[in-house]
């Protein structure tokens, strides 16, 4: 690896600085398999898919990536699956990207952990890494993952890491299987363990657009009922929705189609080198292994992240989005349309706005508006009241 001097390194950042659009984050996913079959995953493939192990980047091609991402300016860098230790050499590309001095995350369900990989880790520490848990019981834990014994390897993965005083986060998605358990999750990773936890509700379809993952996801009620009983998790959402109610694209703007940090900031790879806005996006890829990043970034990612919406809906003028989670990736998935508003955010939304309190201006047909036919029923059967 020749490294490039201070000089240019510092007029490269400047002039991506300048044009607003610098590739300083990166989410590469290095495989689809797992040893977890869980029932909400939309991604998963089996341990043992040959076909499917053929067409993952080799190591060398992980390489030559990753020289050509931090090239460009890249900084932060998430390592997912799938389970990332699927891969045998996955600690050989790691250890490639930590010398190139990329501040890493680790997102594993712990299964595969081993002292010797622990100790490998401790002797190249992750800026964090991050476990899935999924119940406060194996009996729960392993209903979702559907693998016998998953539950206590995840937890002996825990003490692994944490004697090794390893950057350690421990978090759930709560889904109908484990809403029982998720306090006791909470307690026992805060309390008991000493550890940071969080939890997310926002179930998608799969990436092949598959809807199994939604038979088990939270009601719209159900999930603002679980922001409402968290007194922490409260503050922040009405922290976070009152810094960030309002348009979401500046004047001039108005009619872009993506308004996250897809193709500004940041990006995703995925296991056979296609690269996209984010993980989820499955569509106007570009390929890796045939081209340089530096002409995907600026060509392919260039043209996508510059789409304009075709049709006025209800969520052009939304002033509420930070709320919801609503983008084009996750319409496509759901509705198979980019553009197609999906109901189930629009409902979690309004819920969590009037909730929190905040004020919603008007944005076209909207059924869950207060004067809208939905909104009655929308607001019934939410246990916890709301500022309405």
């Amino acid at each position: 690896m020749e490294p490039r001097s201070y000089t240019q390194f510092s007029a490269d950042l400047h002039q991506r600085v300048a044009s607003h659009r610098i590739p300083m984050s990166a989410t590469i996913e290095v495989t689809r398999r797992c040893p977890m079959k869980c029932v909400h995953c939309y991604n998963d493939l089996p341990m043992d898919d040959g076909e499917t192990r053929q067409r993952e980047l080799s190591y060398e091609e992980h390489c030559r990536i990753l020289d050509q991402i931090t090239d460009a300016g890249c900084l932060w860098l998430l390592y997912t699956g799938g389970e990332i230790l699927a891969r045998t050499d996955f600690l050989d590309i790691y250890r490639y990207a930590k010398r190139k001095g990329l501040l890493i995350t680790l997102f594993t369900n712990g299964t595969l952990i081993t002292p010797q990989i622990a100790g490998h880790l401790a002797q190249w520490p992750p800026f964090s890494i991050e476990i899935t848990i999924y119940g406060r019981t194996a009996q729960t834990h392993d209903q979702i993952t559907r693998v016998p014994g998953s539950f206590d390897r995840c937890m002996q993965a825990v003490r692994l890491l944490m004697e090794r005083h390893l950057p350690l986060t421990l978090k759930t998605i709560a889904i109908t299987v484990n809403k029982h358990e998720l306090w006791e999750m909470k307690h026992f990773v805060e309390n008991d363990l000493g550890l940071t936890f969080r939890f997310d509700a926002m179930i998608n379809c799969r990436i092949d657009c598959s809807k199994a993952p939604l038979a088990v996801r939270l009601s719209p009620q159900e999930v603002v009922e679980l922001d409402l009983l968290d007194s922490r998790r409260l503050a922040e959402w009405k922290r976070f929705s009152g810094q960030f109610t309002g348009p979401v694209h500046p004047p001039g703007k108005s009619d872009e189609m993506f308004h996250c940090g897809g193709g500004v900031h940041s990006f995703a790879i995925d296991p056979y080198g296609q690269m996209s806005l984010c993980g989820f996006s499955q569509t106007d890829t570009y390929n890796l292994r045939t081209g340089t990043f530096a002409e995907g970034w600026t060509g392919s990612v260039a043209r996508v992240r510059a789409k304009k919406a075709t049709r006025q809906t209800k969520c052009v003028t939304c002033e509420i989005k930070a709320t919801c989670g609503m983008c084009p990736v996750m319409a496509e998935l759901e509705n198979g349309d980019a553009e197609t508003p999906v109901d189930f955010l629009c409902q979690v939304a309004h819920l969590r706005a009037y909730a929190f309190g905040l004020d919603i201006p008007p944005h076209g047909e909207c059924e869950y508006c207060k004067q809208g036919a939905g909104y009655e029923d929308l607001v019934r059967n939410l246990a916890v009241p709301i500022c309405a």
